[in-house]
């Protein structure tokens, strides 16, 4: 019988990106005569798609339909007898789900110090103290197809992943990625997202991200570009998975980004990047490893509050960085 390890990643995309460095341990730690499992959220669990070692990915869709408690007690015993159990949440519902799993090795993520550091060292403090270890936070890591899709800029319609970015004879490419997921407190504003590709629309291509919510912030960044009369430019907001999204994100030469979830796929391929810190702590959550980070904020007396809206109601963290402040940096 397979021993089988069952990891449940974080729910947000960015923190499952930034919980790889302690899931790469938890898998050099027990090898390969294990079977490891991924559970996450239909977001999360993509970027362990083309990992080598993860035998199983498990979408966690207990939220639909029917009673979410029996249904967390359904997945918990679908996944039969268990070595080790390991959760990077903090949730009720994750507690829940660990208590049902049917193993005597389960270890929920905890936070064990109050002092501010970053994400990932938390991650990897959590799995050395599960496991008695003392094992380094390595760099963040995403696997992608063994052969690797270089990309054009799309004019219109679907992306096509297909067409080719020709090294040299084809003009840099330029990302933005104007939003978050947590709340409208972290997102810059559109005009200055396209005052700043205007200016460097002479030497890139650009292209302009954002998931089916996002559509209506990349919308004004586009109109914003016509009206300025650039046109080398692709809308992309809502019309890439995940995975796209990966693959567009590895062939940048320059992304500008809210703290969000794309802005940790960036570090991940230590792509020079301008990220743009308001509300939410950037000894946290910034770039890990990637010293192509450029970050970007105000020291002002009410941030980070980590709110998802502005409390104050005036967003200066984020009203005061103006296009000037992103090109000066680069």
């Amino acid at each position: 019988m397979d021993k089988k390890i069952v990891i449940q990643i974080p729910t947000w995309l960015g923190d499952a990106v930034m919980a790889t460095p302690a899931i790469e341990n938890i898998i050099g730690h027990f090898g390969d005569d294990y079977k490891y499992i991924i559970l996450g959220s239909n977001v999360s669990v993509k970027i362990f798609e083309f990992h080598p070692k993860i035998s199983q990915i498990i979408v966690d869709d207990t939220k639909k339909g029917g009673f979410r408690y029996l249904n967390i007690y359904n997945l918990a015993k679908s996944f039969g007898r268990v070595d080790t159990f390991f959760s990077f949440r903090r949730s009720f519902s994750a507690r829940i789900l660990q208590f049902f799993v049917n193993t005597k090795r389960k270890y929920g993520y905890k936070r064990l110090t109050s002092e501010q550091i970053h994400l990932v060292l938390r991650y990897n403090d959590f799995v050395n103290h599960s496991l008695k270890t003392n094992y380094k936070a390595g760099d963040l890591k995403i696997y992608t197809k063994s052969s690797p899709i270089k990309i054009g800029v799309p004019k219109s319609g679907t992306p096509d992943l297909s067409g080719l970015k020709n090294s040299s004879l084809s003009p840099k490419l330029l990302g933005l990625n104007p939003g978050a997921t947590y709340g409208s407190a972290k997102r810059w504003y559109p005009k200055e997202f396209a005052l700043t590709a205007k200016e460097l629309s002479k030497d890139y291509d650009i292209l302009i991200f954002g998931g089916p919510t996002e559509v209506e912030q990349a919308g004004e960044i586009e109109k914003y570009l016509q009206e300025f009369g650039v046109t080398n430019y692709t809308n992309l907001a809502g019309k890439t998975t995940v995975t796209e999204l990966i693959e567009y994100i590895k062939n940048l030469d320059l992304f500008i980004t809210n703290d969000s979830g794309p802005m940790h796929l960036a570090a991940a391929f230590k792509i020079k990047t301008v990220a743009i810190f308001g509300p939410t702590k950037h000894i946290e959550t910034h770039q890990w490893n990637n010293p192509n980070e450029i970050i970007i904020r105000k020291e002002i007396e009410c941030a980070p509050c980590m709110k998802r809206v502005c409390p104050l109601s005036h967003h200066n963290c984020m009203k005061q960085i103006k296009s000037s402040d992103v090109l000066e940096r680069l």
